[in-house]
């Protein structure tokens, strides 16, 4: 049975908390609720959501510092709730790693919509995947079950308890940027140090097994500012 997505919504408006989450739960989703960004935290770490709906304007910490902080953590989906007519609020908040934005005031049936949508691009399966529990970096193939990897001879490919953690953790990220912090989030449980640049060394020694051009890499790309993101090859 499919899990039901669970939604984590962060607004200072009880009355709004409480109608969200009320017709949310309704709609087939499993509905957690905040009031700040020091709660919200609180909750990622508990019991991660899928997708996060922010409201832009809080007390303490604002709705677009919470944004960032998930985005660079965890692989959940992001909508910001920002004021009706404010294309400055969502420019930034698209900046900062939001999949979507809503106005306020907002139609809930709308809101449902969005989330659906943006769970559907941040859940699909990889386009690389091949059946039997099988995933195409490039000009590799990673098998999932035996932790092997083979190039297009069929030759096996040596790799690393590290390198194929990484591969995982984009083969579940498909088409989405993941910063150095949500990486080792992944892989090791912690944040990157402001020196620590590991994961860009074994990054760079893995595009030398999986890239047809290692310079130019095209399986896993650099997204400049933000951190790197697996592209699956087009199906044909």
């Amino acid at each position: 049975m499919a899990e039901v997505p669970k939604i984590l919504v962060v607004d200072d408006d009880p009355d709004v908390l409480d109608m969200v989450a009320d017709f949310l739960t309704q709609h087939d989703f499993t509905v957690l609720t905040a009031r700040d960004g020091s709660e919200a935290r609180r909750r990622m770490v508990e019991n991660p959501a899928h997708l996060v709906v922010i409201d832009r304007s809080m007390p303490g910490e604002d709705g677009f510092s919470l944004a960032r902080h998930i985005r660079e953590r965890y692989a959940a989906g992001i909508i910001m709730l920002t004021a009706a007519g404010s294309v400055v609020d969502r420019i930034v908040g698209l900046e900062v790693g939001a999949d979507d934005y809503i106005c306020k005031p907002f139609d809930l049936h709308e809101l449902s919509a969005r989330i659906r949508s943006v769970l559907r691009r941040t859940s699909a399966p990889p386009a690389a995947r091949l059946g039997g529990g099988r995933v195409r970096f490039g000009r590799c193939v990673l098998d999932l079950g035996s932790h092997r990897m083979f190039g297009e001879d069929g030759t096996e490919v040596a790799v690393t308890a590290m390198e194929f953690d990484l591969l995982l953790t984009f083969s579940r990220n498909a088409n989405r940027v993941l910063s150095r912090d949500a990486i080792l989030n992944c892989i090791q449980h912690r944040d990157a140090g402001p020196f620590d640049r590991s994961i860009d060394l074994h990054i760079a020694r893995l595009r030398k097994k999986i890239e047809h051009d290692p310079e130019k890499p095209q399986a896993i790309k650099t997204v400049r500012g933000a951190g790197y993101m697996y592209v699956p090859p087009t199906p044909c």
